[in-house]
């Protein structure tokens, strides 16, 4: 069992998969981390964009063994070439390939987005790119694309993740 964390301005007791107006990194989806930090200084922007609700993060267990019997399920282990493709596709909302349950990969934060979005730009070459992002600490992101990949989370607990908002 693992714990995962989603940051938002509200709690998630019960998640749902709600279609976003943005192109996210992996498409439609609802979006989790191990990492702890990285999920309490997402609900402290999400706050501060929405100026609404407080900053907070919900923590759920998952059994990713059991997941990976039960889902279609794609990982990249690292920013790699088909990771950039992936997340360029998506990020341009021109994705069409296979749908999955469950997506596992690095987490193109702002910094790392600016650098795609130079590539995309044409600005920057493939080699280029791929270069620039082994340098990155990139963090990761469990998405859940479907409701039975949902099931695979169980709430936990939410906590508030600033001084601010609580």
């Amino acid at each position: 069992m693992m714990t995962l964390f989603h940051g938002s301005n509200v709690e998630v007791p019960a998640p749902k998969i709600i279609v976003s107006n943005r192109n996210l990194d992996f498409g439609t989806g609802f979006y989790t981390t191990t990492n702890k930090v990285q999920a309490e200084q997402f609900s402290e922007r999400i706050f501060s964009l929405r100026k609404t609700g407080n900053a907070i993060v919900s923590a759920y267990s998952f059994d990713e063994k059991k997941a990976k019997k039960d889902l279609r399920i794609l990982t990249f282990k690292n920013p790699n070439g088909q990771w950039l493709d992936f997340v360029t596709l998506h990020r341009t909302a021109q994705y069409n390939g296979k749908d999955y349950d469950l997506i596992i990969g690095p987490v193109a934060n702002d910094d790392v987005f600016r650098t795609i979005n130079i590539y995309i730009s044409g600005t920057i070459t493939r080699t280029e790119t791929l270069n620039r992002l082994k340098v990155k600490k990139l963090f990761n992101q469990y998405v859940f694309c479907s409701e039975k990949a949902l099931h695979h989370l169980t709430f936990l607990q939410a906590y508030a993740s600033t001084e601010e908002s609580k």
